[in-house]
């Protein structure tokens, strides 16, 4: 939002910039500039390139360009001031600053501007209407941008408008309308390949949905959230679809998911010193203790809770945690205390209310002083229009002369472009016959290894195994007809127990190899009947999840290479990460399988895998390759490890 009032002047240096230190060579061109509009787009790229370090000094910069700008009555290098500032300004906190400033530049673009100049226009003022917190405000003028991006087709600015009402009616607990808006937000993120804009949408979508209590379809968004925060290598993507995830389970009463998401959250959000979602998985446990009537915990949940709001400074949020233990003393009896709590949320709810009427009422101020202002400035643009005549005869030919020369420049431009397309698409085709090569050894391989595990198991179970139990029959008829000593029998008896131990191991291992509930019952029979083998076993407690696997049978290969995975893993979070705790989850919705395997043990370092010579990770890298399906692993000592796996499934 904050650079689209693209600078055409900028175009002029782009060549000159690929050769030197950008910085340098703007430094350089403004030394020798003159006061015209290409001087205005200088001072704005210079301001530009400063402003993610050093914030006072791209303002100062900023308002060079708008000084110019004024000057010499280039009124769109004047209305640039907005898009330009407002991102400093709100990261200093003056919003009635920024929301003056954007509010001018709208006015200017009436005058002069495009439908995409009041698409953004409208952007800025919306957002810091939003800021302030007079949402209906915010919605008015995303509404009105959103107009406009639909008149120019701009599925860019359509996707912002849409994603921002989508925000708006959530603060305004107007949730079908959130979720409609968020649906047409995501569709535009979708066109536009942007999986963080993608992340955005689903964001809303997702909350809209626990909103309204649609907990399935809210953890399956959450789930898609958290695959792209893999795939961009996003932490707070992570932990929004987790502290998400969290919720819905708590919503659903499935207190052990529930807490199990919880805990991520504090420990990766330690980690990354992000102490807010800390304080936010604090009151999810609460509350969740509380409905499970574990007090203690719930308790210390809060109190953990409380340290970091104060810490923080968020009334809000201290607010509702000073409700919580209200509500846990009067469980527990002690009305006295929560009557203590009640006060305490009470006075802050109080100061609350005290500073929002005082923000209504700066609004008010705000509101007042600009239309005052607007006054002012269409008395002053009366007493302009005369110079500006006259500029605007000298400034024709200087324009006619840049325009020349930009289309030189640009015709250049698409010639190089045209010839680094056609290397690519060279590039990309011999990457296809390559790949086509590899997944053609790959099928062999894979086909092959099954139709021997599979010829293997049978031999076993219908070859060796009838052998044994004929062997253990033809002994039990001996014993039955033969005296014996009591030490012998004994010792027949032992190597009856061992024969008997021998077929029950034989039997396993034909089974794994290749299972009979795979073939019969599926992939989500298979994989219920393999993780409950395991967790009775006592090596390990291994907590299966399945979604959408018994509507939609799931193809025979596909099937065999999740089952074979699963495997894998298990046996590494039980072999090398010495876990404790296992949980799988398989989902099958719109055309993906997604497969998700988390475990609480020791964790690795992910970028040996690279480099790692091991049978078992070659052959889950070269299953992936087969089906075409996509790999992230997160892994941490305090964390554990997370594998996330997703297939196209028809």
């Amino acid at each position: 939002m904050k650079k689209a009032a693209i600078i055409l002047g900028l175009l002029s240096n782009m060549a000159f910039a690929r050769q030197e230190n950008a910085k340098d060579s703007l430094q350089r061109l403004i030394a020798v500039a003159r006061q015209d509009t290409a001087t205005v787009s200088l001072y704005y790229s210079y301001g530009a390139l400063l402003e993610e370090k050093d914030g006072d000094s791209a303002l100062y910069y900023y308002r060079k360009a708008q000084q110019l700008a004024q000057a010499i009555g280039y009124r769109r290098g004047e209305a640039a001031y907005a898009g330009n500032a407002i991102t400093v300004l709100n990261n200093k906190g003056q919003f009635r600053k920024a929301l003056d400033d954007s509010k001018k530049a709208l006015e200017i673009y009436k005058q002069i501007g495009s439908p995409r100049d009041l698409a953004v226009a409208n952007l800025n003022v919306g957002s810091e209407w939003q800021y302030l917190s007079d949402f209906n405000a915010a919605a008015a003028h995303y509404l009105e941008s959103k107009k406009y991006a639909e008149q120019i087709a701009d599925i860019k600015l359509q996707r912002l408008a849409n994603n921002n009402l989508a925000a708006v009616f959530l603060s305004l607990a107007q949730f079908e309308k959130a979720k409609q808006y968020a649906q047409r937000a995501l569709q535009y993120a979708q066109q536009l390949k942007d999986d963080m804009a993608v992340a955005s949408s689903l964001y809303n979508l997702a909350t809209a949905a626990v909103y309204l209590k649609q907990y399935d379809t809210a953890l399956v968004l959450f789930h898609k959230i958290e695959n792209i925060a893999g795939e961009q290598h996003d932490d707070i993507s992570f932990l929004d679809a987790w502290l998400g995830k969290a919720g819905v389970y708590s919503g659903q009463n499935n207190s052990v998911p529930a807490a199990y998401y919880f805990d991520k959250v504090i420990a990766l959000s330690r980690q990354k010193q992000v102490p807010e979602y800390e304080m936010y998985a604090y009151m999810g446990k609460a509350d969740l203790y509380i409905q499970t009537r574990n007090f203690a915990l719930a308790e210390k949940a809060i109190q953990q809770g409380l340290q970091l709001a104060i810490q923080l400074e968020t009334k809000y949020e201290r607010k509702d945690l000073l409700l919580k233990a209200a509500t846990l003393n009067e469980h527990r009896g002690n009305y006295k205390v929560a009557l203590a709590y009640q006060k305490q949320a009470q006075a802050l709810n109080d100061s609350i209310i005290g500073e929002k009427n005082q923000t209504v009422i700066s609004n008010n101020e705000a509101r007042y002083e600009f239309e005052k202002n607007q006054a002012a400035i269409k008395s002053l643009q009366a007493d302009k229009k005369l110079y500006q005549l006259t500029l605007r005869q000298h400034k024709s030919i200087t324009l006619a002369l840049g325009i020349g020369a930009l289309l030189l420049l640009l015709l250049a431009l698409l010639i190089y472009r045209n010839i680094k397309n056609k290397q690519k698409i060279q590039k990309q085709r011999i990457a296809e016959l390559e790949r086509e090569k590899k997944l053609t050894a790959s099928e062999a391989i894979l086909k092959g290894e099954e139709q021997e595990r599979s010829r293997l198991a049978k031999d076993l179970h219908d070859g060796l195994g009838g052998m044994l139990s004929g062997i253990k029959h033809s002994l039990g008829t001996i014993k039955a007809s033969v005296a014996m000593e009591a030490e012998q029998g004994k010792t027949f008896d032992y190597s009856i127990h061992m024969l008997d131990h021998s077929i029950t191991e034989m039997r396993r291992v034909a089974h794994n190899m290749m299972p009979e509930s795979l073939t019969k019952f599926g992939l989500d029979a298979a994989l219920s009947d393999f993780c409950n083998q395991l967790s009775v076993s006592g090596v390990v407690a291994v907590s299966y999840l399945s979604m959408g696997l018994e509507k939609v049978p799931v193809e025979h290969s596909l099937a065999i290479t999740v089952y074979r995975i699963v495997q894998e893993l298990l046996n590494n979070a039980i072999k090398h990460a010495s876990a404790r705790k296992v949980m799988v989850q398989a989902t099958r919705e719109a055309g993906l399988l997604t497969l998700t395997v988390e475990d609480d043990g020791k964790g690795f370092d992910v970028d040996a895998l690279k480099t790692a010579e091991g049978i078992g990770w070659k052959n889950i890298r070269s299953r992936l390759d087969y089906h075409n399906g996509k790999l992230h692993i997160q892994s941490a000592p305090s964390v554990g490890t997370s594998v996330f796996i997703e297939f196209i499934a028809r």
